[in-house]
């Protein structure tokens, strides 16, 4: 049975039973990571059930379009936004981003995109969709479309596993987009890194900011960065 229950954090809740991609460590760490300010308009690329945007409405920008392909997820995105204090800066768009034609150029560009590309498909197509980079949404078309999208002084935010990011890397520079901020993510104290956190932008910089990031200690509790990192965001923290 699906459970329908909304995912309540301390500014805002959200359903995300509909959605291709519920709300998850990956996002939820994406959203708290990226700098924002109050002027910035941002565009999210698969925004799945509306996490994002309301993460960074929480922080205060000006305004965000959420665009994603699959219906069911914009539809309950657009009733998490409705149901939020920013409503009239949140909008949700049906359409791939390849089809997305907006009157503007956005300052901040984040995504959680798909990226499962070297396991094997899930038996639903719409989460093959939202997880698959060859099912529709590949990193050069991700990064093309960024560049056709992005403000020249704008920013580019993704979670991306650890061991294709350089592989996402090489691509993007050949586009133009280099990186500026690296967080790398650790699950547990002593294992390998599975995920990071990039920012990019035009034009290519000496200095990269690089910071590790460690969910949980050996003993599986959340470590004190951790614990630190969300509690404007996460009940109980």
């Amino acid at each position: 049975m699906t459970d329908a229950r909304p995912f309540h954090f301390k500014h805002f809740s959200l359903y995300h039973h509909r959605s291709t991609m519920k709300v998850g460590t990956d996002a939820i760490l994406l959203g708290r990571w990226t700098e924002v300010k109050p002027t910035d308009i941002v565009l999210d690329i698969g925004t799945g059930c509306g996490l994002l945007p309301l993460m960074l409405s929480q922080k205060v920008v000006a305004h965000v379009d959420a665009v994603d392909i699959d219906k069911a997820s914009i539809e309950e995105a657009s009733i998490n936004f409705e149901a939020s204090q920013w409503r009239e800066h949140l909008q949700a768009h049906c359409c791939s981003i390849v089809d997305f034609k907006p009157d503007k150029r956005y300052d901040l560009i984040i995504s959680n995109p798909p990226f499962f590309n070297r396991f094997s498909k899930c038996d639903s197509e719409r989460k093959s969709r939202a997880r698959h980079n060859d099912a529709g949404l590949s990193y050069a078309t991700l990064c093309h479309e960024v560049c056709r999208l992005m403000q020249p002084d704008g920013r580019l935010a993704v979670v991306l596993p650890f061991d294709v990011s350089q592989e996402f890397l090489k691509t993007a520079e050949q586009l133009g987009l280099f990186l500026r901020k690296r967080m790398t993510i650790i699950p547990i104290a002593g294992r390998e890194p599975n995920r990071v956190n990039l920012e990019l932008g035009f034009g290519k910089r000496d200095a990269v900011s690089e910071e590790t990031f460690v969910i949980r200690e050996a003993d599986k509790r959340f470590t004190a960065q951790y614990c630190e990192f969300l509690k404007d965001y996460y009940l109980g923290l």
